[in-house]
């Protein structure tokens, strides 16, 4: 009866979500639904374990969530991110539409960008090159979803991304871990994407099969008036990654720059239930924090002339403050219901199988299976990753120490792998995605799940890779 509550609750949960009902309200009924045939009440389940995981979540990501918001916001109202977006795809033409897509996702998305925002903003260049080519529309949610969503997502060195961030929090790592398996990683990503996508091209224009009439695609929403020169539009951006690597110094050098490891001595007499233990497992935050802070001000700065003839600069900050809260609100319910279907007896078979799988082949193994199943039942890279290092984080550490294997490559590993079987169809981002292309699961599912497929093999790979070579 507990493994069937658990079943009903993850499918419950599954269709709901895909039916366009917010997590925020249907997470906590679902979770009392895993709990109906355990030995815990549903109402301490709620108040006591649900929203006790969920606060955990909000406390330690939020300001990720915020700052990010805001700058993403400011580049885009104050057309940098358009700028940008516009410089890549002119240099690469319509004869490399497909990596011109690619690269510029993941310029921009590495930049530090909302993964939304950037699918937002490079849909109409996309959408342009795409009919300049002549490629079939329906594949242009599978080359956004591969540029912003996999490699400059999680694998690409020092990605401000809060996939990249959250193994900090728990292996008291750096966002710039494991540099050599990240773009190792990354390149697999990119050969994956660009050569699935470019062979598909070829083999549905050979059948006659072109970009096809979908109306303006969205080009009327540019502002032409006012133009940011790219190379200013690009400072922002290489100043989230220039203080991010001063503040987070993940080369330990010894003339770089050191949190006070003291720092949070003073408050331990107040006995604040979720006070961080080290200043390690927050750090990783607090330099992309201030490193958003100051690429904001940069970003307002540079775009201040745009934005005076969009929203204006408050309305524009105001929004988006508003709007991380939903968005921190969204993943933070979905990992609280994730740790409320962990805690159940009737998961533990399942705990014990991964377990063992550690026991038996290493914990970068067990870490990559476990990572995907959590990413698989929730939808989300960030909600699955944050459950199976709630679940199982400390003993791969301990493991992973044992063996004489560095957190970092744990850190790299299990990020990599949280976008293995993510894009599942009822994937909150997905589903945004496709609805900002304007197209349906029918149209554009088979080419995002044949690279979800490929994807999957990606970690292992990169296991083999630091195994043969050392390197990581």
């Amino acid at each position: 009866m507990e493994a069937l509550c658990i079943g009903l609750a993850l499918l419950g949960l599954m269709y709901f979500a895909y039916r366009g009902w917010s997590i925020i309200l249907i997470a906590p009924f679902f979770a009392g639904l895993a709990a109906l045939a355990s030995m815990f009440d549903i109402l301490p389940v709620y108040s006591e374990l649900y929203m006790t995981r969920l606060a955990e979540y909000v406390k330690t990501y939020y300001p990720v969530f915020l700052f990010g918001a805001v700058f993403a916001k400011l580049m885009e109202k104050g057309g940098l991110a358009s700028a940008i977006a516009g410089k890549i795809v002119d240099v690469l033409g319509e004869k490399r539409a497909i990596l011109a897509v690619l690269m510029g996702c993941g310029a921009l998305t590495y930049g530090g960008l909302s993964v939304f925002v950037v699918a937002f903003v490079m849909y109409p260049f996309g959408a342009v090159v795409f009919k300049k080519a002549d490629i079939p529309k329906r594949l242009l949610p599978a080359a956004l979803w591969v540029g912003i969503f996999s490699f400059a997502m999680v694998s690409l060195p020092g990605t401000p991304q809060i996939q990249n961030i959250i193994p900090s929090s728990y292996f008291q790592t750096s966002t710039w871990a494991a540099p050599g398996i990240g773009l190792f990683a990354s390149i697999l990503f990119l050969l994956i994407g660009w050569g699935w996508i470019g062979r598909r091209a070829k083999q549905l224009q050979a059948q006659g099969e072109g970009y096809g009439e979908h109306g303006s695609d969205g080009r009327k929403k540019r502002n032409p008036k006012i133009n940011i020169p790219w190379y200013w539009a690009m400072v922002p951006l290489l100043m989230v990654i220039v203080i991010n690597v001063v503040l987070s110094n993940p080369f330990g050098w010894e003339w770089g720059f050191h949190w006070n490891e003291d720092s949070l001595a003073a408050f331990g007499p107040l006995k604040l239930s979720l006070l961080a233990s080290q200043v390690g497992k927050v750090s990783a935050i607090w330099s992309i924090s201030v490193a958003l802070i100051l690429s904001s001000i940069a970003a307002a700065i540079i775009g201040r002339k745009r934005l005076k003839v969009t929203d204006g600069f408050l309305p524009t900050v105001n929004y988006a403050a508003l709007s991380s809260g939903s968005a921190a609100l969204n993943v933070a319910s979905g990992y609280a219901f994730g740790c409320v279907i962990t805690a159940m007896p009737g998961f533990a078979p399942v705990t014990e199988w991964l377990v063992g799988i550690a026991a038996s082949f290493g914990p970068l193994l067990s870490a990559v299976i476990t990572t995907n199943i959590m990413c698989g039942i929730t939808g989300s890279a960030s909600g699955g990753l944050t459950i199976a290092l709630s679940a199982l984080g400390d003993q791969w550490a301990a493991m992973a120490i044992a063996a004489g294997i560095p957190l970092e490559v744990l850190h790299r590993i299990v990020a990599v792998a949280s976008v293995g079987i993510d894009p599942v169809p009822h994937c909150g981002a997905l589903v945004t995605l496709l609805a900002i292309c304007g197209l349906t699961h029918n149209e554009s599912y088979f080419d995002i799940a044949v690279i979800m497929g490929l994807k999957f093999l990606v970690p292992f790979l990169c296991i083999l890779f630091y195994m043969l070579t050392g390197i990581c």
